[in-house]
């Protein structure tokens, strides 16, 4: 199980989680969040470990202003967390970078507007419905995900939360590649609970 810690913003912060090895952190380029990521990169860029991928999350972002920022920071995944269309996926991956699209899924949720989706992503991810693109700290009705039968693998998350490991151990779901961890495990938006996230992952992986 792969994990993800994403909406990251202080130099320092990513530091301490660097000890834990995550296999991606993701930052924020949406301004209108909370978690919005302006840390000077330099900072901090030389800590990244070889395994751990940079995840840049855009919301309606230009293609364009994208990859502009994958050049500048040097990311090597990207996350599309709004109402992009499978060619802009398309566009992305074949830059090079490695494509997540985003859904938010409710009890209404039609998992056939993913099929156009297939072959332009890598991965996708599902959270719940919320107020914002992301972050929201709600999860959704797990169970929806039996409804899935594509096979590009998905990060879950949304609301993800140490009360929750035995029944993500127990899912019993194929092409579930990795959790996605944010609010949850917040001091305040964008700082994250080190100590909460290392006993998450060890109980997690145990």
């Amino acid at each position: 199980m792969k994990i993800k810690v994403c909406g990251m913003k202080y130099s320092e912060n990513i530091q301490e989680l660097m000890v834990l090895q995550p296999d991606y952190v993701g930052f924020i380029f949406y301004e209108k969040s909370p978690r919005y990521f302006n840390t000077q990169w330099a900072v901090f860029s030389s800590v990244f470990p070889k395994e751990t991928k940079k995840v840049g999350v855009f919301v309606d972002e230009d293609p364009s202003a994208i990859l502009q920022k994958v050049t500048e920071l040097g990311l090597e995944m990207v996350q599309l967390h709004g109402h992009e269309s499978p060619q802009v996926c398309a566009e992305l991956k074949s830059a090079g970078l490695i494509v997540m699209k985003a859904f938010r899924v409710g009890a209404d949720f039609d998992f056939g507007q993913l099929e156009p989706y297939a072959g332009t992503c890598d991965y996708f991810l599902f959270d719940a419905s919320g107020a914002s693109p992301g972050g929201n700290g709600v999860r959704f009705n797990w169970d929806l995900l039996q409804n899935y039968h594509l096979d590009v693998p998905f990060f879950l998350s949304g609301g993800i939360d140490l009360e929750h490991i035995e029944e993500i151990k127990a899912l019993q779901l194929s092409n579930l590649h990795g959790l996605d961890l944010n609010s949850k495990f917040e001091i305040q938006p964008g700082l994250k609970d080190i100590n909460r996230l290392k006993q998450f992952i060890q109980e997690v992986k145990a």
